[in-house]
């Protein structure tokens, strides 16, 4: 209760007294105790009813185990509320190498467009399109063979999900504002070919290509003339496979023969998604890990624009957000990541970037002993004691990024950090650096422990964030439903929560 966690802070000298009831008090007002998340399984089994989850392809193969994991469950989310609001095409906002966009659009035949301010990122997505297409046929055979081998387990254990209490959509979306809408019987997947290889061909690709090849459409392949395959040593069994694969691939190319776009473009809340997209239609939002105020913005896009009637976003980076009350210079008129919703404004609600630096802490994977980086931080700590005492400097526009991984020595450390933030080491010796180090090395137990109930804290942080997020959709007067998913194993992937809406059929 109120009274207990009252005894946490000495109400003189403000200081920590009671590190049992900080940790229980901060477990309280977490979001795992709060009970305002909706869990996955109810969504699924909301939107599909029945039906049964999607069988998948491995993904490991050409990404890490964190991002396998988050394009593997955001992908069947999304294919799932697309199907449900009856719309084929899909906005990445922030896409990145575009791992989520092609997933979304080879397992699940969505027209994505993947928008990304960096353009060497779209860039690199072509590319990665361009090596698909050309190394297509020397993958085939075996692509075969990975997808039979998956098609006796389920992408994930949502579809099995028991409750003696069934879940209908009127449990999450209230009927008279959100109806649904039959799917139609469309193939979602595309049979292919199957083309024989020598092992010398399949050698010339890596493993990052093997794995979106396994299920790239047959019509991304381009035609090669009959000269090309010896096709009376086919059986007929492969024959008529090849003609089935062939006949569909004519069918849908003139519309659906490029289901990826990689497009360049730097997306503010005002950002117009018809100046980008010329054939915009009726269409849901995603974002996986958007980057500080993009998330907002991502929002902000879903409630004005009436063609977008789903969103399901992932935000991270949360010090990266711009804050309202943080800065009192700034223009009152100006688009803010934090707060967003109308009740924090009224209380001109502030975090501060130290907080929003804590929230990014990941307490479930220093629960299970990924212990945090003692020695990087104590080196970052130490050297800003430093330029604070020697350069006089306090604050900062440059950062020093992530220079202790590539520097030798604490030395080495502290050199490299002053030529990114642009100030002269030649009148700052060797002995004076090390003098620093040795003063405070006695301290980084002290630092290990602070850091540790920042870790703690961290939650309660995130939660006011994102429950910031989620008024703001419940402000708005044309969402049917609105929630809080966990959708990732918060081991793997730490900023696990996704923000989801549906609009108003009318909408």
């Amino acid at each position: 209760d109120d009274d207990m966690f009252s005894n946490v802070f000495c109400e003189k000298s403000e200081k920590l007294i009671n590190v049992h009831l900080f940790a229980l008090a901060a477990k309280y007002y977490s979001l795992s105790n709060l009970g305002v998340c909706t869990p996955l399984e109810d969504v699924f089994e909301a939107l599909r009813g029945d039906s049964q989850g999607t069988r998948g392809i491995k993904t490991d193969e050409f990404m890490n185990n964190k991002k396998s994991h988050e394009v593997q469950v955001m992908s069947e989310l999304v294919d799932t509320i697309a199907n449900y609001c009856g719309i084929k095409q899909v906005i990445d906002i922030g896409s990145g190498k575009g791992y989520l966009s092609s997933f979304l659009s080879m397992q699940y035949n969505l027209k994505v467009y993947g928008i990304d301010s960096s353009n060497s990122n779209t860039k690199g997505a072509h590319e990665r399109n361009r090596k698909l297409k050309k190394h297509w046929k020397a993958y085939q055979s075996r692509g075969r063979t990975n997808l039979e081998s998956q098609s006796e387990k389920p992408l994930n254990n949502v579809s099995s999900f028991q409750s003696q209490d069934q879940v209908t959509i009127q449990d999450l979306v209230p009927p008279c504002d959100f109806t649904e809408i039959s799917t139609s019987e469309t193939s979602k997947h595309r049979e292919v070919g199957l083309v024989a290889q020598t092992e010398s061909d399949e050698s010339k690709l890596s493993e990052e290509v093997l794995g979106i090849l396994n299920v790239l459409p047959a019509d991304a392949v381009e035609v090669f003339s009959s000269s090309q395959c010896n096709c009376g040593e086919l059986s007929k069994e492969e024959k008529a496979q090849r003609k089935t694969a062939s006949l569909k691939a004519k069918a849908n190319k003139s519309s659906e023969s490029n289901l990826y776009f990689p497009l360049t473009s730097c997306i503010t809340a005002e950002t117009e998604l018809s100046d980008i997209i010329t054939d915009l239609e009726d269409c849901m939002i995603v974002g996986l890990h958007t980057c500080g105020d993009l998330a907002a913005n991502t929002l902000r896009i879903f409630t004005a624009k009436p063609e977008i009637k789903a969103v399901c976003s992932v935000g991270c980076c949360y010090h990266l957000l711009s804050e309202q009350f943080e800065n009192q210079e700034g223009c009152p008129e100006e688009v803010w990541g934090f707060p967003m919703c109308q009740y924090l404004k009224d209380k001109g609600w502030c975090c501060g970037r130290n907080a929003r630096m804590s929230a990014c802490l990941a307490l479930e994977r220093v629960a299970v002993g990924q212990m945090l980086p003692t020695e990087s931080l104590f080196y970052r700590a130490v050297l800003q004691v430093i330029i604070e005492d020697i350069y006089g400097v306090t604050k900062s526009d440059r950062h020093v990024g992530k220079t202790f991984s590539k520097s030798s020595s604490f030395i080495d450390y502290v050199r490299k950090s002053l030529k990114k933030l642009e100030l002269d080491d030649s009148k700052l010796p060797d002995s004076c650096i090390m003098d620093y180090y040795e003063k405070y090395q006695h301290r980084m137990n002290e630092l290990e422990a602070f850091n540790m109930l920042k870790v703690v804290l961290a939650p309660c942080i995130e939660v006011l964030i994102l429950l910031d997020r989620l008024c703001y959709l419940k402000e708005q007067d044309n969402i049917a439903w609105s929630g809080l998913v966990k959708l990732f194993d918060p081991v793997k992937s730490p900023r696990c929560y996704a923000v989801i809406a549906l609009k108003k059929q009318s909408c």
